[in-house]
């Protein structure tokens, strides 16, 4: 009892750790868009904020990747896919949309996507999808409607919405390359190192598209406006990479270590509550009572979504599958054992001796069976 005891409570524990860095990643993501907006209005471009954010990252991750340098010879696509979707993308997707759109409503567009992973799971991977995940696309759909308002003949920028789903989709990517290794066990690779080299990859892939040697750095040296005050332009700078990336990214795979998959992404949805009140607290901007709503329904839909994702059915299929082998076979394997116990024992022709008991034979198979079954 008090070792059981003692593994419940590490288990809560690290249960608990985890919700709290998944908190803290949904926090620093979601202060991105607050941060980079002043930036942008103050002269700079999307795609040099976007590669500004990337290089910089990368280079404080830089130990890490070379701490992990053998990734790039045993997972050079994962590298190259996560660094093109999870991390440049993404951004710039994002970081585009936000010059057009709200930083609300881009966010909540965004966490479209885990509705559309189940799309992914369905369509591409052939896994079955339950009724409540369905559901939860609907909502998320339904929501999305109120928040761009399309009874009002689409009054959002057409270009920025096409822009946050753009970075939806590229989301989708984060989520599924994510998932590649994970029934590797121990030849998983390190999370913290895909990272590393993503953001190395990003920052490759945005130096071709964004050519910041053509950028205005004097706008680094000025300040931004936030609101009607005046902020020093370097300091959201070091948001921007420090935390709405650097810290952002570190604790929401420390988190998903700690958790699962699907309980990190429903509390990341949390971040566009945290961008929409931070941007209405610091930026200004306010929403209707209708793109609230709508908001809160797309929050709602992609939490039903991302839960009720079914388990793999291989995995299911092989764990049934061993059961009813070691069922089947600790009886035979029993009388097997017994038939040779008794050929083998020494006789007199006078007194023959009884076969010997299947049980003892029997019990490591039986004690195996129950493991199984437990599992």
């Amino acid at each position: 009892m008090p070792v059981h005891a003692s593994q419940g409570i590490q288990a809560n524990r690290g249960r608990g750790v985890g919700l709290g860095l998944a908190l803290v990643s949904a926090l620093a993501f979601g202060g991105s868009g607050v941060a980079a907006k002043p930036l942008i209005e103050a002269g700079l471009d999307p795609l040099h904020v976007v590669w500004l954010r990337v290089a910089g990252a990368a280079l404080v991750m830089l130990p890490v990747a070379w701490r992990h340098r053998s990734l790039v010879v045993q997972r050079p696509a994962l590298l190259a896919g996560f660094g093109l979707l999870a991390v440049a993308g993404v951004q710039a997707c994002y970081f585009a949309a936000i010059s057009r759109i709200p930083v609300g409503v881009a966010l909540l567009i965004e966490y479209l996507a885990p509705a559309l992973v189940l799309g992914w799971v369905r369509f591409v991977q052939r896994r079955p999808v339950t009724r409540a995940a369905a559901l939860g696309v609907v909502l998320a759909v339904g929501g999305l409607a109120c928040v761009v308002e399309v009874w009002a003949g689409l009054s959002v920028d057409l270009i920025g919405l096409l822009l946050a789903l753009g970075a939806a989709c590229c989301q989708v990517g984060y989520f599924v390359l994510s998932d590649q290794g994970s029934d590797a066990g121990d030849r998983a690779p390190d999370p913290l190192g895909v990272i590393a080299y993503g953001l190395l990859v990003g920052a490759l892939v945005l130096t071709a598209v964004a050519r910041p040697w053509g950028m205005d750095w004097s706008v680094l040296g000025g300040s931004a406006s936030m609101n009607g005050t005046s902020v020093p332009a370097w300091l959201l700078l070091c948001w921007i990479v420090l935390i709405a990336t650097v810290i952002a990214y570190v604790t929401g795979v420390l988190s998903v270590r700690r958790l699962s998959p699907q309980v990190a992404g429903v509390v990341a949805c949390l971040e566009a509550v945290i961008a929409t009140v931070l941007a209405w607290v610091l930026l200004g901007e306010h929403l209707s009572a209708p793109q609230i709503v709508g908001g809160a329904v797309v929050l709602v839909g992609a939490f039903i979504a991302q839960s009720s994702a079914p388990a793999k059915p291989e995995v299911v299929a092989v764990a049934v599958g061993v059961e009813a082998f070691q069922d089947k076979a600790a009886p035979d394997k029993a009388a097997s054992d017994a038939t040779a116990a008794h050929e083998a024992s020494p006789q007199s022709p006078q007194s023959p001796q009884p076969p010997q008991s299947p049980q003892s034979p029997q019990s490591p198979d039986k004690t195996l069976s129950r493991r199984g079954s437990a599992n």
